[in-house]
């Protein structure tokens, strides 16, 4: 029996929970911020990042759709990929509580990019080989987005942390309003453990090291201080959000909500 095969027969078992928790994680985490950036629409310092950063924004909903689309098929209640966005409560919802954080300025916007996409790659490059063949062959694509996702919000980073006395302060600042959110990115609890241990999330530590490497090599060119993680805010994957999720779902789900079932 393949891999493959005895997952299969997991998933009728506990292990189904535990992939649907792992895709609501997911699919929200791209969500949300994939919504934030979508804000920048019209409103970027230049046009070519009116262009980049809803880019990137849909490379984000994507993923969110193939989560929601296959959590969908694992719950099997008749639950579609706009129920999962635009039909639930916050404190349904299991992002990190970094994503959901208001744009603030741009140094802001593309140091939060940099952080979940330096996060993010390795998470994925871990999944192409895993026995589930729906995240692998979606892992192959998205750690290609993750990995310009990097590149682009990297030079920014850089840009701006070695750039005029009032950038390299606007950088700093980013990095003092989203410190306190990072480790967020690296708690486990129960349901983590028994993917890791099933090959449907790559060793933590491992994401780590290369976490620790991207954002080491970007900060010392961008003249930042070296990233100290350590227990900050958190409470984001048991559905604990700020106001902040209240505001950008009134606007999300604003369509569905006042018109049900509405369709073009």
């Amino acid at each position: 029996m393949t891999g493959r095969d005895e997952l299969a027969d997991d998933l009728a078992g506990d292990l189904a929970d535990d992939l649907l928790a792992l895709l609501l994680r997911i699919g929200d985490d791209h969500l949300i911020l994939g919504h934030r950036l979508s804000e920048w629409c019209g409103h970027a310092p230049m046009l070519e990042e009116d262009l980049a950063l809803p880019n990137m924004a849909l490379d984000l909903i994507g993923t969110a759709r193939m989560c929601y689309g296959y959590a969908a098929e694992i719950e099997g209640g008749g639950r579609g990929e706009d129920d999962y966005a635009f039909l639930r409560d916050g404190t349904d919802f299991r992002h990190m509580l970094m994503v959901e954080r208001p744009n603030g300025d741009f140094a802001h916007t593309m140091l939060r990019q940099f952080l979940f996409a330096a996060w993010m790659h390795p998470l994925w490059d871990g999944l192409t080989g895993a026995p589930d063949a729906r995240l692998a062959d979606h892992a192959g694509k998205a750690v290609k987005e993750m990995a310009y996702h990097i590149r682009h919000s990297g030079e920014w980073v850089i840009r701006l942390g070695d750039g005029t006395a009032e950038s390299a302060r606007r950088m700093r600042a980013a990095l003092d309003d989203l410190g306190p959110y990072i480790g967020e990115m690296f708690e486990s609890d129960d349901t983590a453990a028994r993917l890791v241990a099933a090959g449907l999330l790559p060793d933590p530590a491992a994401v780590r090291v290369a976490f620790d490497s991207t954002v080491a090599r970007t900060f010392t060119m961008a003249q930042l201080p070296p990233l100290e993680i350590s227990t900050g805010i958190s409470g984001g994957r048991a559905g604990r959000h700020g106001e902040a999720l209240g505001h950008l779902l009134a606007e999300m789900q604003f369509m569905q909500r006042a018109y049900p079932g509405l369709t073009w």
